[in-house]
Formats: structure tokens, C-alpha cells, sequence
């Protein structure tokens, strides 16, 4: 699989038969929900695409996810939901036997799930846990995060759910837990093995309970969602809906770039044009163009008028982008604009 953009001459739901979507940023924002998110999935059912929810949130349970996806007009049902708090106890698996005791700091998630795998569940590092399993929830604070800190300092593993510093609520950005995890580490010295996005471990996981002919990853974060893609070794689609702009999609690592760009989920239910590459360096994406010249990012002329149009100059800035910098070019970074920025919600 190469680090550039693909192209799809049919619609993705109809081209994949899985799709292993997010849900801050994609599906929903906090507790309010993102145009087009219920249209895209819904159609994209109708079509034949199996779904599978896969979040770095570790905070609640499948059961809660699953309700408040249908309350935003998603049916789901709670084995549709993979969350990092399961991923987090598989990893434990890998080394702690059942009976061991982990020192959970998180939501009911976390606790359901390190039960689940058969660990006896402690509040204290006095309880002498051979792990600390850490996740996101709003109720946690500096008793908790310093009970994490006396157990690793004396030796237990440290397992993070996910490492995302910033979370997307509908006021904006708020501490992720690799914020929360980011104290327990400054204060023991430790760095902590994470189960969630970007290791592929969840896609894995839900790729293994539903079974695929072809899975599509969606995602806001380039450093979480389509990274892990890249990992795992899966398509992923941006979406502009979250944390990462189409400017970041520029701008980013190879690691960390998607194979696909759209708007938000409607985008499931069209084709995607793959970016062609021109005379004198230009690459074209239908009406859209841009190329690299002297470390310049140049965008063709022309007026969008339409949100593929918006995004065809997305996809044709970054195949120009990309090609420059894989070629051992440089890109000048204050020469890429902010881009689609009719598309972003308040």
C-alpha cells in the first residue's frame, strides 16, 4: 500500500463491505450530533456496509455508546461497539494471569471491561496491583491519578487505554486521556504501554468478531485514527468533522495520512476521484489543481462552489504536497492555506 491518495470509481459503501468508524468527531460532537453523520451510515447500511464503532474513549460501556448513537438517529447495538477499555484488557492479557489485581483508574467502561477479562478490580495502590490499567472519565482527579502514580512507582505496569491528549465536546477541545496519563508519567518516569488508536489493535479486534471481505477505516485524528490505519494496514477516510483540517492533511507524516478525504460521513455515499498528475508539476483532481514549485504550495485558479469541489482542491493540494516531499523536496509550511473551511462546524 503506497502513502498517497486512492481513488474509488464506485461509492465506498458500496466498494467495502466493513467499516470501522469513530465516534468524537465522526459520529458525534460530545453530546450533540454532526451533519450528515445519521444520512451517511444509515444509506451506507441500506447499501450493505456492516459498521462497527471504534472509539479511544474508554470511559462507558458498549451498552451506553450504542444508546446514545441511536438517540442521534444511528441504530447500533452494543456488540457493534469496540471500545479501548476492551482493547486495554486484551493487552493485559498478554502478560498479567486472570485473578491478578489492576488498579483501574476510569470510567465504568474500564471497570466492566478489566472485570470481563477476569481481574479482580482495586481502588488503592496499597492492594499491591500488578497493573494499572488508565482510561478517560470526566470524574477522574488527583486522588486517583496519585494512586496511579504510588502503584507504578512500585513496579506495577502501566496500560493507558489511549494516548489522545485532547477530546472534541461541543464546546471544543478538552484534556484527552494522554493528558490524564501524561501527569502519572511525569511524576513516576515511566512511559506506559497504550491499547488504543494508534495501534491497530482494535481494528484488528473488530475486523476478527464481525469478519470482512474489504474493512474502510474513518477517522478525524491523522495521529490516532488514520495512523492506526496505516498500521494495521487498512483504507482510511478522513473526515473533516473533528480534530484534524484538511491543512493537517497537507502537512502530514506518511504515517499519518489518510487514503481517502471527505467532508463528513455522507461521503460513504459517492464516488472518489484519485489525483492525476499533469505537465509542469500540477496534479488535478477534476475542475481542481495544485502543484509544489520552489517549496511553494500553488493551488490552481477557480472559485469552489460545491463541497466536492472543496474537497477536490483538498485532494489535489496534497497529492502535490506529497509528491513533492516523498521526492526529497521541501514544502515551505506557511504556504499552505487553510483549506475547506467552508466545511468546518461551528
Amino acid at each position: 500500500m503506497t502513502g498517497g491518495l486512492v481513488g474509488s470509481q464506485t461509492p465506498l459503501a458500496d466498494r467495502f463491505d466493513l467499516a470501522l468508524v469513530d465516534l468524537d468527531g465522526v459520529a458525534y460532537r460530545g453530546h450533540e450530533p454532526i451533519d450528515g453523520a445519521a444520512e451517511g451510515l444509515t444509506a451506507a447500511r441500506v447499501r450493505g456496509m456492516r459498521l462497527v464503532f471504534v472509539t479511544n474513549n474508554a470511559s462507558r460501556e458498549p451498552e451506553s455508546v450504542a444508546d446514545q448513537l441511536t438517540e442521534l438517529g444511528i441504530a447500533a447495538e452494543p456488540s457493534e461497539v469496540m471500545t479501548a477499555a476492551q482493547a486495554a484488557a486484551q493487552l493485559l492479557a498478554t502478560r498479567l494471569p486472570r485473578g491478578s489485581k489492576v488498579l483501574v483508574v476510569g470510567g465504568a467502561g474500564l471497570v466492566t471491561a478489566v472485570r470481563a477479562a477476569g481481574y479482580v478490580v482495586v481502588e488503592s495502590a496499597d492492594d499491591d496491583p500488578a497493573a494499572v490499567a488508565q482510561g478517560f472519565a470526566p470524574e477522574v482527579g488527583w486522588p486517583q491519578l496519585a494512586e496511579a502514580a504510588y502503584a507504578v512507582g512500585r513496579g506495577a505496569w502501566h496500560v493507558a487505554s489511549n494516548l489522545d491528549l485532547s477530546l472534541p465536546t461541543a464546546r471544543g477541545f478538552a484534556p484527552g486521556n494522554g493528558s490524564l496519563v501524561g501527569a502519572v508519567r511525569a511524576a513516576t518516569g515511566v512511559t506506559p504501554d497504550s491499547a488504543g488508536k494508534p495501534a491497530p489493535t482494535m481494528y484488528d479486534m473488530a475486523v476478527e468478531r464481525v469478519g470482512a471481505r474489504e474493512t474502510l477505516v474513518i477517522g478525524d485524528r491523522l495521529d490516532t485514527d488514520l495512523a492506526g490505519a496505516r498500521a494495521g494496514g487498512y483504507i482510511g477516510l478522513h473526515v473533516l468533522t473533528g480534530v484534524s483540517s484538511a491543512r493537517d492533511d497537507v502537512l502530514a507524516v506518511p504515517g499519518e495520512r489518510p487514503h481517502l478525504i471527505g467532508a463528513d460521513l455522507r461521503s460513504l455515499l459517492v464516488a472518489h476521484p484519485e489525483p492525476q498528475q499533469s505537465a509542469e508539476g500540477w496534479w488535478t483532481v477534476r475542475g481542481a489543481s495544485a502543484r509544489v514549485l520552489d517549496s511553494r504550495l500553488e493551488l490552481g485558479r477557480g472559485t469552489p462552489s460545491t463541497v466536492e469541489d472543496e474537497i477536490d482542491v483538498v485532494r489535489a493540494a496534497c497529492a502535490a504536497a506529497w509528491a513533492a516531499v516523498d521526492g526529497g523536496a521541501e514544502l515551505d509550511p506557511t504556504t499552505v492555506p487553510e483549506l475547506a473551511t467552508a466545511l468546518v462546524q461551528d
